[in-house]
């Protein structure tokens, strides 16, 4: 069994199903956001040149809507932090744009 939350607020109504589902292992949840979190991972991958699986620690803020933010801060590929690799120009029209 896979239990995809698509109503907002995502997050917070996978965790209250996960709450109330304690005989679903939590690793058959996932919630709406997963969507934007994917994409904001190939859009990074495809502006530094590497392939998905090597971008770690990515993350995003918010609900599958458009207060969604996404959160470059922590993530890296190989070790390099992402923010060496990408210019502040482009990270900036990237925290003002929505994934």
């Amino acid at each position: 069994m896979k239990v995809i939350v698509v109503g907002n607020p995502c997050n917070t109504n996978c965790l209250i199903a996960m709450h109330h589902a304690p005989d679903i292992p939590n690793r058959q949840f996932t919630a709406m956001t997963r969507l934007d979190h994917n994409r904001g991972v190939y859009q990074l991958a495809a502006k530094i040149g590497c392939h998905i699986t090597e971008v770690k620690d990515y993350c995003i803020w918010g609900n599958h809507s458009s207060t969604i933010v996404p959160d470059i801060s922590h993530a890296h590929v190989n070790g390099v932090p992402v923010t060496d690799l990408v210019s502040d120009k482009w990270r900036d029209e990237y925290y003002n744009s929505k994934i």
